[in-house]
C-alpha cells in the first residue's frame, strides 16, 4: 500500500476532499503578484530622478471575478471536517483565503491596509527596537560589490534546481525571467526573476538558499503530502517561511550587513506606513539612514503597494521567532515537511506522529555544509540582539 493510501485510512476521504478544494483555490491565486505594481521599475527611475513626487502605481488586471471566487471559497464547508487536528488547520486556511480575496477587492485603498494588518500583523515594540538597533549599530556598506545579471542568476538558479532534480527526478520546480515581476520571487513551483534585477555576487548563494532552498524545497515537500494545503501554505505560513529563508542565509554563511539593514528597513517602513507617513516621508527616512535612493524606493514601494502591505515586517519577526525556537531547544526537522506557521508546529507534530505525513522528498542543500550547525547554534544565542548575527568588526 502506498504512503498516501495509508494516510487515507487515517484521514477520511471527506476531509481530504475539503483539503484538496482549499489547496486548489490557494494554488490558483497569485496574491503577491496581484498586489505588486507592474510599473515599479519605471516609476523608480522617474522618482529617483525627481520627476515625480507621490508615485502612482499600476497593477495587473485580476484574472477572475473576485466576488465569484469568494463565493466558491465560502461554499467549501470546512465545518464538515471530521479530524480535529485537520479541522483546526483547514478552518484557519479558509478564513485566510477569504481575507486575501477581500484584500484583492480592496486594492489601493485604506481598507486594504486594515485587512493587511489583520493578515500579517503590525510591528510590535520589541520588533521595532530590534530594527532600530540594527540601523544604529550596523553601518552602511561602502560598496555594493559586483552584480549578477538576471540571466546569470537564472543560470545559477537552474543549477540549484538541477541539484534537487538529480536527487529526485520526479520533482517539478522551475525558474524563469519574466518582465511582469519585481525583484526575485517564488510563485507556486516557479522562481520568477525580474529582467532588471541585479543581485550582488556576494549575495547570490544566500538568495538561492532563500528562494530555492527554502520556498521551493518546502513547496515540493508540502505538495507530496496527503494534506495538500501544506504545499500551497497553511494559514499564517508566510512569517515562518520567510524567517526560515533568512535562517538559510545565515546557515550558508551569506548574511551580509546590507541584508540585515534591509530587513530592519522593512520593519521601520511598515511602521511609518501604518503610522500615517506619506510615501515620500518614508522614503526620505531610509535615505537619511544611509540607504541608496533606488534601494530606499524599492523598500518603500513594498510597504505602500496596493494601499499598504504590512507583510515586510514578517521577515525579521519570523527570524527572531525561529531563533527563539532554536534557543529553547527546538529543531528545524519538521519545518521541511511543508509550508506552515511555527504556531502550528504542535499540530504538524501530531499529524506526523500519527503516520499521516510523508517524509520530505528533499532537504535544503545548505544543511549539508559542515559549518551550518555551528552557525545556527551561534545565531540562536542572538535572538535578543540580532545585531550580534554579524561579527563585532562590522558594527559601527
Amino acid at each position: 500500500m502506498s504512503e498516501d493510501a495509508a494516510a487515507l485510512r487515517r484521514v477520511s476521504v471527506n476531509d481530504l476532499a475539503i483539503d484538496h478544494a482549499l489547496a486548489q483555490m490557494s494554488g490558483s491565486m497569485r496574491f503577491l503578484l496581484d498586489v505588486t505594481p507592474v510599473n515599479a521599475d519605471d516609476i523608480k527611475a522617474e522618482f529617483v530622478a525627481g520627476r515625480v513626487s507621490e508615485p502612482r502605481f499600476v497593477y495587473r488586471e485580476l484574472e477572475a471575478d473576485q466576488e465569484v471566487l469568494k463565493q466558491v471559497v465560502t461554499n467549501i464547508d470546512v465545518s464538515q471536517v471530521e479530524d480535529t487536528t485537520v479541522a483546526s488547520l483547514l478552518r484557519a486556511k479558509h478564513r485566510e483565503l477569504l481575507l486575501q480575496i477581500d484584500m484583492l477587492m480592496a486594492r489601493d485603498s485604506d481598507v486594504f491596509r486594515q485587512l493587511s494588518t489583520e493578515l500579517y500583523g503590525g510591528t510590535s515594540p520589541r520588533l521595532r527596537e530590534q530594527a532600530e538597533n540594527i540601523l544604529a549599530a550596523v553601518p552602511t556598506p561602502e560598496t555594493k560589490g559586483e552584480g549578477v545579471t538576471a540571466e546569470e542568476f537564472l543560470g545559477l538558479a537552474q543549477a540549484e534546481i538541477d541539484h534537487y532534480t538529480g536527487i529526485d527526478p520526479g520533482i517539478d520546480i522551475h525558474a524563469e525571467v519574466r518582465d511582469d515581476v519585481n525583484g526575485v520571487v517564488v510563485s507556486g513551483n516557479t522562481l520568477l526573476i525580474d529582467p532588471d534585477a541585479t543581485v550582488q555576487r556576494a549575495r547570490a548563494d544566500a538568495l538561492l538558499q532563500h528562494e530555492v532552498g527554502t520556498h521551493l524545497v518546502t513547496q515540493v515537500n508540502g505538495s507530496a503530502q496527503p494534506i495538500q494545503v501544506l504545499g500551497t501554505g497553511l494559514a499564517g505560513y508566510d512569517e515562518t517561511q520567510e524567517g526560515l529563508a533568512v535562517l538559510a542565509e545565515i546557515g550558508c554563511g551569506g548574511l551580509t550587513p546590507f541584508r540585515l539593514r534591509q530587513l530592519a528597513a522593512r520593519v521601520v517602513t511598515v511602521h511609518r506606513m501604518t503610522g500615517g507617513s506619506s510615501f515620500v516621508e518614508a522614503w526620505e527616512g531610509l535615505v537619511d539612514a544611509g540607504f541608496p535612493e533606488a534601494s530606499a524606493f524599492t523598500t518603500t514601494m513594498r510597504a505602500y503597494r496596493s494601499g499598504g502591505l504590512t507583510k515586510d515586517a514578517i521577515y525579521l519577526r519570523g527570524l527572531v521567532d525561529l531563533l527563539d525556537h532554536l534557543r529553547g531547544g527546538g529543531t528545524l526537522d519538521r519545518l521541511w515537511l511543508g509550508k506552515f506557521s511555527l504556531d502550528d508546529l504542535p499540530l504538524i507534530d501530531s499529524l506526523d506522529e500519527a503516520g499521516i505525513l510523508n517524509p520530505p522528498r528533499i532537504l535544503p542543500r545548505w544543511l549539508d555544509d559542515p559549518s551550518t550547525a555551528d552557525r545556527l547554534a551561534a545565531a540562536a544565542e542572538c535572538s535578543d540582539d540580532v545585531t550580534r548575527l554579524l561579527p563585532p568588526s562590522v558594527h559601527a
